[in-house]
């Protein structure tokens, strides 16, 4: 009964097999991830936008898309990329996200946060994650203007 009590005040949502979501019913992303000991990882390293137009003008954006086009395909790779572990979208719980400004020097955030809500806290996956999102001077190719990492479990 007191667990009861403490998860309608703390916005507690309880997921499988005891993994806690402390959730912000305002926001796209969770405050927090309780994950109990026993529990499998998977871990992604910084991945980034597949190739779109190989014959893209250099500087342009063409070659990897623009911001949202970026992220679409990053979070696709992440979904192929947890299929090969048997882990799914929905058993992501953190993603770590770097922005990098475009030509302009602006950054396209809107274009992220679109993406994202095509992955996350939607019908198809109503999970959120708990998530970091930072904006770097630039990443490793000056045409790319988002990398990200994911950790999922089960």
């Amino acid at each position: 009964m007191l667990l009861s009590i403490s998860c309608q005040r703390a916005n507690i949502i309880q997921t499988n097999s005891d993994i806690i979501r402390y959730d912000r019913p305002e926001a796209s992303i969770l405050k927090g991830v309780y994950i109990p000991e026993g529990k499998a990882y998977y871990y992604t390293s910084g991945l980034v936008a597949p190739v779109k137009d190989e014959n893209g003008e250099p500087g342009s954006y063409q070659k990897y898309g623009n911001m949202y086009e970026q992220s679409i395909g990053i979070l696709n790779r992440i979904k192929e990329t947890l299929a090969e572990a048997d882990f799914k979208m929905n058993e992501v719980f953190f993603l770590r996200v770097y922005l990098a400004p475009d030509n302009d020097g602006k950054i396209d955030w809107e274009g992220w946060f679109k993406a994202y809500g095509e992955f996350f806290n939607n019908a198809d996956n109503p999970n959120k994650v708990a998530r970091s999102t930072i904006a770097v001077h630039s990443l490793a190719n000056p045409e790319l203007l988002i990398e990200i990492e994911a950790v999922a479990v089960r």
